[in-house]
């Protein structure tokens, strides 16, 4: 092993472990008055490292928008390809806007701002270390440098017995997924006698007969068990309504976006790199998932009446989507998945955002009532959230619409049109709960207290936010250079 040229394929992932600590040291001497300096250097730290992903793509990748190569490094546990690269620049850059939005939040509620980012960093480190993990072993330690970030990020807010309660639930909950899936990995471990990716998908490409080995059959079930929590798919998605709930919101928007881009990496890294050859199997069960996702999410959405419960319940239903796009077993069904991906990480950023903007010191504007007449107090505001509720809908031009259709053509394209029309008939049930969202802010009156709340926001926030919301009508309506990457991924991906 030439550990020199390791480390330079690994640059993003070393500068970004180095930025941690800085970020952590600087704080420590740092008065409240100057923690601007703090989320300057976070922010440079994201920024850099996108950069230094973008440019480790050479320039054939820097003209086509897409890596060209597959590297290995540290005994082939780490690898570099086109998926990697293109899942580390949307994280970074979808960090860097989180954290953008979340500053103003976080100050004014006098949260440890310090921690916050340094959490978050660490977080995002992990969630590069799965995207790149070419062995179950680097895999797992990715996995769970996230979680373990995210749980104190949860519980930042200390004097708040919800969020307490809400890491607790999710400690718990997490500690047993993450068991589950470590269970898993050890079976196929001891069966195969290979932990990394390529191994374990040579061993179980050699065997004649892969319903008779009930062994490997037992660790595919603990594996799916452990991704469909991470996921947060039904039946174990008893985790996000309370986390979504109890988490400050500047948290709930973190955990609502960057790891769903995580989990898609790894799924894709376990069951199409790792397992591809097992996919009768994990498909029959990613059809039972998908189908309980989708009802549960969109059917308990339109009973809540708080507002990130619902969104919530939401991203269930989103989640179903995912899985659809990987049962079909294509490339242009993942293809599809890594752009919903992308696009649904958008949007749930944009409308968390909003949620935030509304909020005020010692008020959580968590509620559907908080939404009322929002367009005669801030028009501006009120049509941004529209564009985002349009867009979770799948309602055009809005990219939630390409998106979904880009995925139930390829479950058509998979001969499983019943399931196809399935996610329809649930997506126009869903429909209802953001269109009651949309009723509130422009056709009823705003409460009395609400109504004197006057919404301030910083430039960069605003700026943000317009950015964010019309780039999802902008990617609605010409779709084609972000669908072409993500192809263009897939394909030299599986090559």
């Amino acid at each position: 092993m030439n550990i020199s040229n390791d480390i330079l394929i690994a640059l993003p992932e070393v500068f970004l472990l180095t930025a941690v600590f800085c970020v952590l040291l600087l704080d420590l001497f740092l008065s409240k008055s100057v923690k601007i300096v703090t989320f300057l250097l976070t922010q440079m730290s994201l920024l850099t490292t996108a950069w230094l992903v973008y440019n480790s793509m050479g320039t054939e990748a820097a003209n086509s928008g897409v890596a060209v190569a597959r590297e290995l490094a540290f005994y082939g546990m780490y690898v570099k390809d086109a998926l990697a690269d293109m899942l580390k620049i949307a994280m970074l850059l979808i960090g860097s806007a989180a954290f953008i939005y979340s500053r103003i939040y976080q100050r004014d509620r006098g949260m440890c701002t310090g921690e916050y980012y340094s959490l978050g960093l660490f977080a995002v480190l992990g969630m590069m270390i799965m995207v790149s993990a070419n062995s179950m072993l680097l895999l797992y330690l990715g996995l769970e440098l996230l979680s373990l970030a995210l749980y104190a990020m949860v519980a930042l807010q200390r004097d708040n017995g919800r969020a307490s309660e809400a890491a607790m639930k999710y400690f718990v909950l997490g500690a047993i997924a993450s068991g589950m899936l470590l269970y898993g990995m050890s079976i196929v471990y001891g069966l195969s006698s290979h932990i990394d990716l390529a191994g374990i998908a040579m061993y179980i490409n050699a065997q004649d007969s892969l319903t008779s080995n009930l062994g490997l059959l037992l660790g595919l079930s603990f594996i799916l068990v452990g991704l469909g929590f991470k996921l947060g798919v039904a039946p174990f998605h008893m985790w996000i309504p309370d986390v979504y709930d109890g988490a400050p919101t500047s948290v709930t928007q973190f955990i609502g976006t960057l790891p769903k881009l995580a989990a898609f990496g790894m799924v894709f890294r376990l069951l199409v790199d790792g397992m591809g050859g097992l996919q009768e199997s994990w498909q029959q069960i990613f059809i039972f998932l998908a189908v309980l996702s989708l009802a549960i999410g969109n059917i308990i959405a339109i009973a809540q009446t708080n507002l990130k419960r619902m969104l919530a319940y939401s991203t269930i239903a989103h989640m179903g989507f995912v899985v659809l796009g990987i049962l079909s077993g294509t490339q242009a069904g993942y293809s599809a998945t890594l752009f919903y991906t992308i696009t649904y990480a958008l949007t749930a950023l944009g409308g968390f955002a909003v949620v935030m903007l509304l909020s005020r010191e010692g008020y959580e504007a968590d509620q559907l009532s908080d939404l009322k007449g929002l367009s005669r107090r801030h028009p501006w505001y009120a049509f941004m959230m529209m564009i985002v509720l349009f867009s979770m809908a799948g309602i055009p031009p809005t990219v939630g619409f390409y998106a979904k259709l880009m995925v139930i053509q390829a479950v058509v394209n998979a001969d499983l049109v019943w399931l196809a029309a399935y996610a329809v008939v649930m997506s126009v049930i869903g429909a209802y709960y953001y269109l009651r969202a949309i009723k509130l802010m422009y056709f009823d009156k705003p409460d009395e207290e609400s109504e004197k709340y006057q919404v301030k926001a910083s430039m960069d926030f605003d700026i943000l936010l317009s950015v964010n919301s019309l780039g999802l009508i902008a990617l609605g309506i010409l779709p084609g250079a972000l669908m072409a990457a993500c192809v263009a991924v897939v394909q030299m991906t599986m090559k």
